[in-house]
């Protein structure tokens, strides 16, 4: 039960990351060049994209799922926790999880730098060509098309830097209480608001 919840929570979790990247390719792409849109965005690349998402999201977890289950045994089978996460599964551990523990942070580490980098040129390349553009008006629509979706990367990826990429991670277990609920009901809740704030 609790393999089978972690590993589909931390699939989700690592491809939604990699969703809001591939958003702010798509937002580069109708912006700057809005007239080449349907052409550079195509079906095919759309599937490609979103197939690499989940891929990501699969072979992240599969690899902290068999490292996990490698585990020979905890010190307790309850988890003062809302459902089976990876930090607290570590801090329950009887054996050296030293491995798990670095695998974590350089793989949360790493999805993260990578979406970051590829959310901040995309938004780059649409800051410079929002700025060229003569129209007020245009500017607006563009600047508000591309808030909502700043504003859910900022709340997701920070939750997510905080909880994963911090040394003590699994030390603070209300913390990470706390910032496991923000991430897996807050967001999820607010993501509709925030999208809908534009219109």
């Amino acid at each position: 039960g609790c393999a089978v919840q972690f590993y589909l929570f931390c699939t989700f979790a690592i491809t939604d990351v990699f969703l809001l990247a591939v958003m702010a390719y798509d937002r580069f792409v109708a912006i700057c060049n809005p007239l080449l849109y349907m052409v550079t965005m195509s079906q095919k690349l759309r599937m490609v994209l979103v197939s690499g998402c989940y891929l990501c999201g699969t072979v992240c977890s599969l690899i902290h799922l068999c490292l996990a289950l490698e585990i020979p045994s905890y010190r307790s089978n309850v988890m003062n926790h809302f459902f089976c996460d990876l930090p607290l599964l570590l801090s329950l551990a009887c054996s050296d999880v030293t491995v798990n523990e670095l695998l974590l942070y350089i793989v949360a580490t790493s999805n993260e730098v990578i979406t970051i980098v590829i959310i901040l040129t995309s938004y780059l390349f649409i800051l410079i060509t929002v700025l060229r553009m003569p129209s007020a008006e245009g500017r607006r629509k563009a600047f508000s098309t591309c808030a909502s979706h700043l504003t859910a990367i900022v709340v997701l990826q920070g939750t997510i830097l905080f909880t994963y990429c911090r040394p003590d991670a699994g030390n603070g277990v209300d913390t990470d209480k706390v910032a496991s609920v923000f991430y897996t009901i807050v967001i999820p809740m607010l993501n509709p608001f925030i999208y809908s704030l534009r219109n």
